[in-house]
């Protein structure tokens, strides 16, 4: 009695690009909080680098 396996949450292909996509808003958010000190800058500055850099790595990342 074994039931239908379920679809994943979400596919390995979007889990790589959203973990990746984290990656590089945390060193750009580290970066600009150690060259600055403000932690709103950082914060605004990590989200805009994710924001800009899952588009670009799911057209790269196939």
């Amino acid at each position: 009695m074994s039931s239908p396996s379920e679809p994943p949450f979400i596919s390995l292909h979007t889990a790589i690009v959203l973990v990746t996509g984290a990656v590089i808003g945390l060193i750009v958010g580290g970066l600009t909080y150690l060259s600055d000190g403000s932690a709103p800058g950082a914060v605004l500055a990590a989200l805009g680098a994710m924001g800009v850099s899952v588009p670009v790595l799911r057209s790269l990342i196939r």
